[in-house]
């Protein structure tokens, strides 16, 4: 990769920083700090809540905020905040500078003009991203990422291996699906049967067979899925590895098994809106974003795993969400222009006929 700075100072900039340099040569100083650090206000885009709160203590607060450059947030939910991404995208100047979002939410954006193509060469710290599948995109920096796998009531049932085995008849009654991630189950159930990531046709079948054979029950959330879990209710589950490692931290009978058929991944990361107005900054933003101390901090509050090779996690933090490279092999990617052409006829029969 060629080098790059981060930071572009305008002509009048410049001519301030080579007079202070030349004052500082003649003091026996060399005060060409002014160069290393950028300056300005961040605008951000993120979710809120406790994601928000995590990206602040691993990323914003120490890397940015403490050595002089004012972040101001702009937080909401994901639909609202790319509708605001799509409104500005004709505009002269947007108001956004970086923007926090799932791979699936960046591509949705990427395919309607919304953002900026990411030059890696300005981002030295970009060079130890992992080399697994979905880690190269051209408008989609990731910072984190996991998979789903099986989640299973320790105390109840043994490890599981399979997505087949949320079918097993003696689990009747005690198998809990999360509606807000149905589409995660037909990915699942298409491997089960035989399908790709771009051919889910044989998830239909397969999940009407383990309606009928185990009568699953359906929560609108993670948080009404692990209080079930919780008081018994439910023995056995799929959801994200990151997900059973936080319940598991927090002392709750929950673990996670690693299917055979693969995960199905997901990958946390950030974009840059074509009319941002600070671009000089999104770019420095992105490279401490990808540095050991920002990836380990936010991987100890999250339970997500790194998206680089060069952190150390604590032995036990890594036990629970690091995925091992034989599974990292093993990751499925979605494909996403398949998955945006059928999402809604997906999302009716999941309602028609699994989540009644």
């Amino acid at each position: 990769m060629s080098k790059r700075t981060l930071y572009s100072p305008s002509r009048r900039q410049f001519m301030q920083t080579a007079v202070g340099a030349g004052m500082g040569l003649l003091a026996g100083t060399a005060p060409f700090a002014a160069l290393a650090q950028p300056r300005g206000e961040l605008v951000v885009s993120n979710w809120g809540g406790d994601w928000n709160s995590n990206v602040m203590k691993a990323l914003e607060t120490p890397l940015l905020e403490d050595k002089g450059i004012k972040v101001r947030r702009d937080l909401a939910s994901a639909p609202a905040r790319k509708s605001k991404l799509l409104a500005e995208r004709n505009l002269p100047r947007g108001s956004v500078d970086i923007a926090h979002l799932t791979d699936a939410d960046a591509y949705e954006l990427q395919v309607q003009g919304v953002l900026e193509e990411i030059d890696y060469d300005r981002i030295p710290n970009a060079k130890h991203l992992l080399t697994m599948r979905g880690m190269d995109n051209k408008y989609f920096a990731p910072w984190v990422y996991s998979g789903v796998e099986l989640i299973y009531h320790p105390e109840k049932i043994s490890a599981p291996t399979s997505f087949k085995d949320l079918m097993n008849p003696e689990y009747k009654g005690r198998v809990g699906l999360i509606d807000q991630i149905y589409f995660n189950y037909l990915y699942a159930f298409s491997l089960v049967g035989g399908g790709t990531m771009g051919n889910i046709e044989p998830a239909f079948p397969t999940l009407l067979k383990l309606k009928e054979q185990v009568d699953p029950k359906i929560y609108p959330s993670h948080q009404q899925l692990v209080a079930a879990m919780q008081s018994d209710e439910i023995w056995i589950s799929a959801n994200y590895k990151a997900r059973a490692a936080q319940w598991e931290a927090d002392g709750l009978p929950v673990r996670g098994a690693y299917p055979a058929e693969g995960g199905i991944a997901i990958r946390f990361g950030v974009v840059i809106p074509k009319r941002a107005p600070n671009k000089d900054l999104a770019y420095h933003y992105i490279n401490e974003m990808l540095t050991p101390q920002a990836c380990r901090t936010l991987a100890e509050r999250t339970y997500y795993a790194p998206a680089i090779s060069n952190v150390t996690l604590p032995e036990a933090v890594a036990k629970q969400v690091q995925f091992s490279e034989e599974q990292q092999s093993r990751l499925h990617v979605v494909d996403f222009g398949y998955a945006a052409k059928h999402q809604p006829e997906w999302l009716e029969w999941w309602n028609k006929n699994i989540k009644v």
